[in-house]
């Protein structure tokens, strides 16, 4: 069976070091009294949850799985009193508004307790994921009666919440739905339709389900720019605060998928459920983008958070599996073989993987800095800038660290050989369920689009200057011979991009095709582009004098030599995707549809 350890290590480091977090929440106007004591006593405690309380969960209950039955979904054995364990930890409300019960704490602290979650059981992990995505979507925009009637018992945990946006026939093209909200005299609308891929959307865990729902009035203009957003509970609840009788909405069935079997993926119907408006009229698009960046950040941390489990599994199987014998020679001479991490191909496979995985997660940090900036800075110019790199870095958060967690993943099966693709071992699960990640929240390929198009060719690379500009500054405060080995071929890549960028706006004006065509491999470039620049932060403080005093000899030589490896193994990465990113779209667009 395998197992799960959370990487606290890792985590002090990159906030008390790489990040230097608790001046970065001095900085701030609202995040509460938060330093690094309260920090590292918040992982600890979220680290307990995650080994002693999910992780042993993790396999079993992807065997077993959801059942639905006449309308119900029953869960795995174990995961209620999992869901209770971790709402009465008061772990569904760290990001919550104080005013309705929740703790406020900056996604800088969350993010990380999110990773362990996902890390050890991710199938779990997705119900409050949801429930806090809808939460913040709910303080966002609904009135302060519905804000007051439904946002403490869902930062409670005692309900929790569901998004319902896409339709059998309207995926990712939103303007297409047809459920429809039929406005009553009471303020209140019934919603009818049906709504798919609807994950927890039905079960017994909790005592309601809150539902967001995107519909539109019969009145409503054409396309996107029709929908609106209802809030659709299970059971209906008075002014109190008391659940009532049950709502016209039930589940249909749930979806047999590839990947994290213990969560329910649910068809939900409504038939003339009752519900209330979120935010304006035909703006319900707008206030679920709202909660997105945090939606799609979170996505890429699922990513890690599996990638990680991959990883320490592979890790110790390289180190107990014995077979053949070092190229150089016999290491364990009183073993019949040596273990498979002395060769080369094996420590190729883990280096990708360790690389991969904490750029990943020092990029999410990075991200995550910026939410809590929109979010809690009284410096309005400040907070404009945050917004901006939100915007153009939340594509690449969720897709490249996606992309390159599902690779991380399967290097992690690619070690256990044979075993890798059994059950028993846990890796076959871990392709499986991260695999997820590249889909949904919008697929990667739309991220790749909504970067290169939106927050690229539109503003004509203004955002991306932004970005440049941050790291060039930071590149120009480092001084010292001792860091030119990542500082150089950071400062090339850089360049690099910049160029592509340019020739990417360029050709989109010569061809409607051309930034599509290069759509995912600009994005792959911009993320090794943006991970070198992690893996430059961490290397220069691995140097320091304090950090080797305060962190393990193992931690920091392997931090030194991950950052080398990523300089010269991963990120030459760049000069291929360049050479694809400034072609045009021809030898794509000119082949007919028959000649496919």
């Amino acid at each position: 069976m395998a197992e799960y350890r959370a990487p606290l290590e890792d985590f002090r480091f990159l906030l008390s070091r790489v990040f230097q977090i608790e001046h970065f929440w001095q900085s701030l106007d609202k995040p509460g009294d938060v330093d690094m004591d309260m920090a590292n006593a918040i992982l600890g405690e979220a680290a307990k949850i995650a080994q002693e309380v999910l992780a042993p969960l993790n396999q079993s209950a992807d065997a077993q799985g959801c059942r639905w039955d006449e309308g119900e979904v029953l869960v795995p054995d174990g995961f209620k009193e999992a869901y209770q364990t971790f709402c009465e930890g008061g772990w569904n409300g760290l990001a919550g508004s104080p005013e309705f019960g929740g703790m406020g704490l900056p996604k800088t602290l969350i993010a990380p307790v999110e990773e362990m979650v996902q890390g050890a059981c991710m199938a779990f992990g997705l119900a409050p994921m949801l429930t806090a995505g809808a939460a913040f979507a709910i303080n966002a925009h609904a009135n302060d009666e519905l804000k007051a009637r439904y946002l403490p018992k869902m930062y409670s945990g005692e309900w929790s919440g569901a998004m319902d946006l896409t339709e059998p026939h309207a995926g990712t093209d939103l303007g297409l739905i047809r459920t429809k909200a039929e406005p009553q005299n009471d303020g209140s609308y019934l919603l009818s339709g049906t709504k798919i891929f609807i994950t927890w959307g039905e079960h017994q865990c909790s005592d309601n389900i809150i539902h967001l729902v995107l519909a539109k009035l019969p009145d409503a203009p054409a396309g996107s720019r029709g929908i609106s957003l209802f809030l659709v509970p299970k059971f209906l609840v008075d002014a109190e605060g008391r659940v009532g009788e049950r709502n016209q909405v039930s589940c249909g069935s749930i979806e047999h998928k590839m990947g994290i079997h213990a969560s329910p993926t649910c068809v939900m119907n409504f038939d003339a459920a009752k519900g209330w408006l979120v935010g304006e009229v035909n703006k319900g698009l707008a206030a679920m983008f709202t909660m997105m960046n945090y939606e799609r950040l979170l996505v890429g941390i699922e990513g890690i958070g599996v990638a990680e489990a991959s990883y320490q599994s592979a890790l110790r199987y390289a180190r107990e599996r014995l077979q053949g014998r070092s190229a150089s020679g016999a290491v364990a001479k009183d073993s019949a073989a040596d273990p498979l991490i002395v060769h080369a191909d094996i420590r190729r496979m883990l280096l990708s993987m360790k690389a991969l995985n904490e750029a990943g997660r020092a990029f999410y940090l990075y991200v995550a800095q910026f939410l809590d900036i929109a979010k809690f800075s009284g410096d309005a110019k400040r907070r404009e800038q945050a917004e901006a790199l939100v915007a153009l870095l939340t594509p690449i958060a969720k897709a490249f660290i996606t992309d390159m967690s599902l690779d991380a993943t399967i290097h992690g099966q690619q070690i256990f050989g044979g075993h890798g693709y059994i059950s028993e071992w846990g890796q076959e699960q871990h392709v499986r369920d991260v695999r997820i990640t590249q889909i949904y929240e919008g697929t990667n390929g739309v991220q790749a689009l909504d970067l290169i198009g939106r927050k690229t060719v539109a503003c004509e690379g203004k955002l991306f200057s932004v970005f440049y500009q941050e790291v060039q500054t930071w590149i120009e405060a480092q001084k010292g011979e001792q860091h030119d080995k990542y500082i150089k071929p950071l400062s090339e890549a850089l360049q690099v991009l910049k160029s592509s960028t340019e020739k990417v706006v360029a050709n989109a004006k010569e061809n409607p095709h051309n930034a599509g065509a290069v759509a995912v491999d600009y994005l792959h470039l911009f993320g090794y582009v943006a991970y070198a620049f992690m893996w430059a932060r961490m290397a220069v403080e691995a140097q320091s004098q304090e950090v080797k005093g305060e962190f393990s000899p193992a931690f920091v030589e392997g931090k030194q030599a991950s950052a080398d490896f990523y300089f010269g193994w991963l990120l030459p990465q760049v000069s291929c995707l360049q050479q694809r990113v400034e072609t045009s779209a021809e030898c794509m667009m000119n082949l007919s549809e028959a000649g496919f």
